[in-house]
């Protein structure tokens, strides 16, 4: 295994690190380049939560995956679209890199959980946002996710955001202009990419209704996606298992049907 890290953004202390598989050229021609898969972890914009990080990416690195963790702008740094232009800039980064790094640069997914589904729902539906390109030049494009993979992610900025989330990123008090903006069920277009999403239904930290909000989005544009929700289980189950210590088998079925669909949709046997 082979890691690399890069800061995307000199204004922010956003921090990638990738975690990459050795090319193995000789015993498997077919693998010298792989889907790329890259992690943002929860915290309502305010920490980076470890049981989001290191876990999931373990979990995908070993389905033969070259997985990135982003850690971007938190805290005091959250505003001003900052994580976006950390998320625009990785993107960006690792595209450019592709070929050294043994990535297919059209099949980069986002995942994210919680605050961290925001920000990769942000990139899936705002990397073409003129407000986002009055900020940095985004080349055409290639800053777009070629999937989304959104875990009890926060959507909304409305009625049923998750207030912390919302303050972090926008303020205490933010612009009407700026609340439809960040409010991702009003900024999926033709251009949003396909996404994977599940969520709880007894969450009581980000209501289930932000994942249903975005589905009917995604649904009335016409994009494919792909959406399973749980009975029960609290927030923030990352893995569901032992190592995160929220153990639910039940809901730990996401991480292999996530597996599934993005294999499908990657055309990456899993």
């Amino acid at each position: 295994m082979k890691i690399v890290s890069f800061g995307p953004n000199p204004e922010s202390g956003a921090k990638a690190v990738g975690y990459l598989h050795d090319v193995c050229a000789a015993e498997m021609p077919n693998r010298t380049r792989r889907p790329c898969v890259v992690i943002f972890p929860g915290g309502g914009y305010v920490f980076l939560s470890a049981r989001e990080s290191d876990p999931p990416a373990a979990a995908f690195f070993a389905k033969g995956y070259q997985v990135f963790l982003l850690d971007y702008s938190i805290g005091e740094q959250a505003t001003d679209f900052r994580p976006l232009i950390d998320a625009s800039l990785t993107l960006m980064k690792i595209r450019e890199n592709a070929a050294e790094w043994g990535i297919l640069p059209d099949r980069i997914a986002v995942l994210g959980f919680s605050a961290g589904g925001h920000a990769a729902a942000g990139l899936g539906t705002l990397w073409d946002s003129p407000a986002l390109k009055k900020r940095i030049d985004t080349k055409g494009g290639r800053n777009r996710p070629d999937a989304m993979v959104l875990c009890y992610p926060v959507i909304t900025m409305g009625e049923l955001t998750h207030p912390g989330s919302r303050d972090a990123l926008l303020g205490k008090n933010p612009t009407e202009e700026m609340v439809r903006l960040f409010s991702l069920e009003n900024q999926v277009g033709p251009g949003t990419p396909p996404a994977f999403l599940w969520h709880t239904v007894e969450d009581r930290s980000v209501p289930v209704e932000n994942t249903l909000m975005f589905a009917a989005a995604l649904r009335r544009n016409r994009i494919p996606f792909e959406c399973h929700l749980y009975p029960r289980g609290a927030h923030g189950l990352s893995m569901c298992n032992a190592e995160v210590h929220t153990e639910n088998p039940h809901c730990a079925t996401w991480f292999p049907l996530c597996a599934e669909w993005l294999g499908e949709l990657f055309q990456f046997p899993y």
